[in-house]
């Protein structure tokens, strides 16, 4: 029987597997350390996009909460001006009152004809005041009569006084008003 050694080409053959799968082992090695190289680069570029869009993100929102501020603001001045326009309306609306009626009386009043007081209830108004002579004074109750404000002037006292050495008339009238006058009877003046 013949004897063949085998052993040297179970050993090359053996050699030649170990250098295959090492040679096997490091192309895997290589393509998992590229893939995870690729992995980590797609991935370093996704992470650099979102801290790019949360820094466009943070600075929209500060704008926004700048622009946000700044409504706030206008809101505050529209409510300041909304006020500022109903106390307007609401003097225009009372200025039909008294501050007309002080008005016109005013301008009514003739010259050397002072008035020393006013007073105004309900329906009525009553004056007292001193003028240089009784013309004056008639002509100030027809200027009163013919206003769009009085009506029914009626001359209550009218009397001599001295006043530094000067003799003056010192008169008391009353009077309707006219707006309370023209109302329904029964009517409360102001309410509805």
């Amino acid at each position: 029987m013949i004897k063949i050694n085998l052993l040297p080409v179970r050993a090359a053959k053996k050699k030649e597997t170990a250098i295959q799968q090492v040679i096997i082992a490091g192309v895997a090695v290589v393509v998992i350390a590229l893939f995870i190289i690729a992995l980590y680069a797609v991935k370093h570029v996704q992470v650099t996009a979102a801290k790019d869009e949360i820094t466009t993100a943070n600075s929209k929102i500060a704008e926004l909460k700048s622009k946000i501020g700044k409504l706030e603001e206008i809101k505050v001045l529209k409510e300041q001006v909304k006020k500022k326009l109903d106390v307007l309306a609401q003097l225009r609306k009372n200025k039909t009152g008294p501050a007309q009626r002080l008005a016109s009386l005013s301008d009514l009043t003739p010259e050397q004809l002072w008035l020393t007081s006013y007073s105004e209830s309900a329906t009525e108004v009553k004056i007292s005041g001193i003028a240089f002579t009784e013309e004056l004074i008639a002509q100030f109750m027809r200027g009163l009569e013919a206003s769009n404000d009085f009506t029914g002037v009626e001359l209550g006292v009218s009397e001599q006084t001295e006043m530094a050495g000067t003799k003056l008339k010192k008169f008391d009238l009353t009077m309707k008003l006219k707006s309370i006058a023209t109302q329904t009877p029964g009517a409360i003046p102001g309410k509805n």
